[in-house]
């Protein structure tokens, strides 16, 4: 099992290499293959008045400087066409929004971008039509793809994890991530933001380790309470080892 992980947005240049630094020495500790993961953009934030990130060009700026200090991939996420190059010429993986997973072109685009695509399931999307998003992607030749499931609609402002989505989605025969944090996500639930439970989170991280996935991605921050961005969600930094390292016995003993 691999992780992806790392604050929501990226907030400054040294903010980044704090996290990715220690996100590291802990993936060691544990024994897990970490990619580092941040946002230049969040540009489906609940409010207009949230805070979106430094924009294309720092933020690249800081990853690439992020993945040349640490040596860890980066991961992060495009949400415009027209910025899929300039993402592909830093990123090691491309991420697609859950919001977008629909968009056809856009779908293309990533996966032609000559960097594997991270293609993120809607939260209003069954897993059994997530084949067809794959599907458009598969059409471009050469295109590495993943899944990410990242929890479904539940009336308003809630989502569940549905685990039997981890196995159809995995009979699309593309590798499956669980996105623990955002799962438990209460979208709008905080008015002009989104809110969350994140007591649930080693809960369901330790079901998806237990049903198989071949990775887990959890948004971690040093103090999430001061997180500009889904802070209610994030993981908090000086736990994820101990997380991870009971997510390892689980894993363990399914393989045994």
């Amino acid at each position: 099992m691999g992780l992806i992980a790392g604050p929501c947005v990226i907030e400054s240049l040294d903010s980044s290499l704090r996290h990715a630094s220690a996100i590291r020495k802990i993936a060691e500790k544990v024994g897990v293959g970490v990619i580092f993961k941040s946002s230049w953009d969040k540009a489906n934030r609940t409010s207009g008045n949230s805070f979106r990130g430094p924009g294309r060009e720092e933020g690249l700026r800081i990853l690439e400087q992020v993945g040349r200090e640490t040596g860890l991939p980066i991961l992060t996420d495009v949400h415009r066409e027209e910025d899929v190059t300039a993402v592909a010429q830093v990123a090691d993986i491309l991420q697609t929004p859950a919001f977008l997973c629909r968009q056809t072109d856009f779908i293309l685009a990533v996966a032609a971008s000559g960097k594997p695509a991270n293609l993120k399931k809607g939260q209003f999307l069954s897993p059994w039509e997530m084949k067809h998003v794959v599907d458009k992607a598969r059409t471009v030749p050469g295109a590495e793809i993943l899944v990410t499931e990242r929890g479904a609609s539940f009336g308003y402002q809630n989502l569940v994890s549905d685990m039997r989505s981890l196995v159809v989605l995995g009979e699309i025969g593309v590798p499956v991530i669980f996105d623990a944090t955002h799962s438990v996500q209460l979208p709008g639930g905080a008015g002009g933001a989104s809110g969350g439970q994140r007591e649930f989170v080693p809960a369901l991280a330790r079901a998806a380790v237990a049903v198989g996935i071949d990775g887990l991605f959890l948004e971690v921050h040093e103090n999430p309470a001061e997180a500009l961005s889904d802070g209610a969600t994030c993981w908090p930094l000086d736990q994820l080892a101990a997380l991870l390292e009971k997510l390892r016995a689980i894993e363990e003993a399914v393989r045994d």
